[in-house]
């Protein structure tokens, strides 16, 4: 209590060193308005008729100058001002009063009227959301209302949740609008007084700029761009490969559909980038090779470039035609073609991530952080989070208001957590009692893993025990004390836990000499069911792995979802849980040595990468288990239908 006293009164001291600050002010502003009738009094002297207090510095001037005449000198500060006229002193007053007010700027009829809202042309960039900039973030999150492009709505709705998005779709027969009429539709909706972001793909100075700007300048209305990263540029560095280097010395970005001759290309000195060329590689192919073009010059074809989605081709002009059969990849994508691609070999980092593209599933406690899911991202994988597990207070919170009390008492010697959700359980309670970390000052604290030591250090606590070995109940009681009645002047321990919780670790600590009060800090309740999409795409392999990192989230998500399909991956974090995936009549295929997050993304991260060295060695395209699976599919479809 003494320290909380303190720590008010300094509180106090603050708040009235802030008050007197006000107050200081007040007593400057006061000597000012005391010395101001002084200076008055002076002008008078200096002239016979009034003259405002702001004619101050010309007594000055007097001063400076001729302290016999003061008249003058006044006539001769005005000369200084306006060389071309000298004014009597009253009329250089009222000039010098006027410009002390600078006049309202008359804003033309064509800018920004109070009932007219905004326009921004943003360029979403090359299709990956991380690589927008940073002024077009800060654009979308001020719009009101987004006009976007076909195929970049995720990036709408990842920077502007809240606003109205206006999507450009095609119509029945696949047109689509041309961009004069999209800016229309951002123009109609600006002139009733709104913010609009027109959400362009790729760059807008690349492509669309002056077709949407001519129609914004007849509007009158006021608008301002944001470019983004060009597909070409994002393309390469995510390719792996340079424009320029080498034989090639420039470079050459065409539409497919605005080349007439293709001979213009054929010197190995262009590096070739072919937008829209995707599906129609074999036809520039052949093209540039009956131009002269050598048939050994490296090409790929390349969709979703700088997403998790890229997938490129690579061969030679000569034999990229079967590969490309073979691969059955369809959709809008660039094609390139040049030495430079040769650099491939030994640059390309993006697409051999261990877990490129793969989609991972995360059950997760609902308030759980998703720490996993940023260690997932750096092995290229995309994670999916699903929630399995809701925590809710306990039903009876009396036994934790007295085990609080203790706390703050000095009751206990130890307090064991199990989970970081008791943590949080703690943390809460002392929240509601106007407490918070400083009331466990003197407690030994044990925590049994690392993400419960995280949360711990998060609330300002740093763990005395953490299992040198397993992280688990029976590795924390591999490495508690016994209890000592010569140095531990307290026996008891205090272990807030789930509901669900088993007595291992209260049995165990109370065989060593301790006494034990194992309390229900909190109670899991199984999550609503996930959406039904998710649903079928853990029943029919649509996801590449799961991870489990404990055995509630192996309970919950099959009794919420549905078992996992065959061909998915399961990854479980330690013995426990991996005994639980078995009783659930799953396989275990990936477990790390220690029962660690990181520990197991890693062991799942090499898995992957077997699988990836294996596919290449066999020469297939993909090394992903649901694109497998959706392969074998189609060849059984296929086999039904003969």
């Amino acid at each position: 209590m003494a320290k909380k006293t303190s720590t008010t009164k300094a509180a106090v001291k603050k708040i009235m060193a802030s008050t007197k600050q006000p107050a200081a002010s007040r007593g400057a502003a006061a000597k000012l308005e005391a010395k101001a009738p002084a200076k008055k009094a002076s002008t008078k002297k200096a002239s016979a008729k009034k003259a405002p207090a702001k004619k101050a510095p010309a007594k000055k001037t007097v001063a400076k100058k001729s302290p016999a005449t003061k008249a003058a000198p006044a006539k001769k500060a005005v000369a200084k001002k306006v060389p071309a006229k000298k004014a009597p002193a009253k009329k250089t007053a009222t000039r010098r009063k006027a410009a002390a007010v600078p006049p309202t700027p008359v804003v033309p009829a064509s800018k920004k009227s109070p009932d007219m809202g905004t326009i921004s042309l943003v360029g979403a960039g090359a299709g990956n959301p991380e690589l927008i900039t940073q002024r077009a973030r800060f654009l979308l999150e001020a719009a009101e209302v987004v006009v976007a492009d076909p195929g970049i709505e995720d990036i709408a709705r990842t920077y502007a949740p809240d606003a109205e998005l206006i999507l450009i779709e095609a119509d029945e027969e696949g047109n689509v609008e041309d961009n004069q009429s999209r800016v229309r539709r951002a123009i109609e909706v600006a002139k009733d007084g709104r913010n609009v972001v027109r959400l362009l793909a790729d760059d807008p100075t690349v492509h669309a700029f002056q077709a949407e700007t001519n129609v914004l300048n007849r509007s009158k209305l006021p608008f301002e761009l944001a470019p983004g990263i060009s597909v070409v540029t994002g393309l390469a560095a995510y390719g792996g490969f340079p424009l320029i280097g080498g034989k090639a010395e420039e470079v050459r970005v065409v539409s497919f559909y605005q080349v007439e001759d293709w001979a213009e290309f054929a010197d190995p000195k262009y590096t070739l980038v072919v937008l829209h060329g995707a599906e129609h590689a074999v036809e520039i192919t052949k093209a540039l090779i009956a131009a002269g073009r050598k048939p050994e010059t490296p090409i790929t074809v390349t969709r979703g470039s700088t997403t998790v989605e890229q997938r490129t081709l690579e061969s030679t002009l000569a034999e990229i035609g079967p590969m490309i059969k073979a691969s059955k990849q369809t959709g809008p994508g660039v094609v390139v073609v040049g030495e430079v691609l040769s650099a491939r070999e030994k640059m390309s980092w993006f697409e051999t991530k261990p877990l490129f593209g793969w989609r991972v599933l995360v059950p997760r406690t609902k308030e759980q952080s998703s720490s996993v899911c940023d260690m997932l991202r750096a092995y290229g994988a995309v994670p999916i989070e699903v929630p399995t597990i809701s925590v809710e207070p306990p039903r009876t919170p009396q036994q934790m208001d007295r085990a609080i009390q203790g706390l703050v008492s000095g009751r206990y010697q130890w307090i064991g957590f199990t989970s970081a959700n008791a943590v949080r359980a703690i943390r809460e309670k002392f929240e509601a009692y106007g407490l918070d970390a400083r009331s466990l000052a003197g407690l030994k604290i044990a925590a049994v893993g690392e993400a419960t030591a995280a949360a711990l250090i998060a609330f300002g606590v740093k763990p005395d025990l953490i299992p040198s070995g397993e992280h688990s109940a029976a590795g924390l009681l591999e490495d508690w004390p016994p209890y000592d009645a010569e140095i531990d002047p307290i026996d008891r321990v205090f272990l807030p836990r789930a509901d669900i919780s088993t007595e291992q670790l209260a049995a165990g600590l109370q065989d060593i000499g301790w006494e034990v009060d194992d309390i229900v800090a909190y109670r899991t309740v199984r999550a609503a069911p996930p959406p039904a999409e998710t649903r079928e795409a853990i029943k029919t392999g649509g996801f590449d792995a799961v991870l489990f990192t404990s055995s509630s989230t192996v309970r919950n998500l099959v009794g919420i979802a549905g078992k996992p399909h065959a061909s998915t991956i399961v990854a479980a974090i330690g013995p426990a849980t991996a005994e639980t995936v078995k009783e659930h009549g799953l396989r275990v295929d990936v477990r790390p040595e220690q029962p660690k997050m990181q520990l197991l993304v890693d062991a799942l991260a090499e898995y992957g990468e077997g699988m990836r060295l294996a596919a290449i060695e066999s020469g297939q395209f993909t090394w992903r288990p649901s694109l497998k699976r959706a392969g074998s599919r189609r060849r059984k479809k296929a086999r039904q239908v003969q």
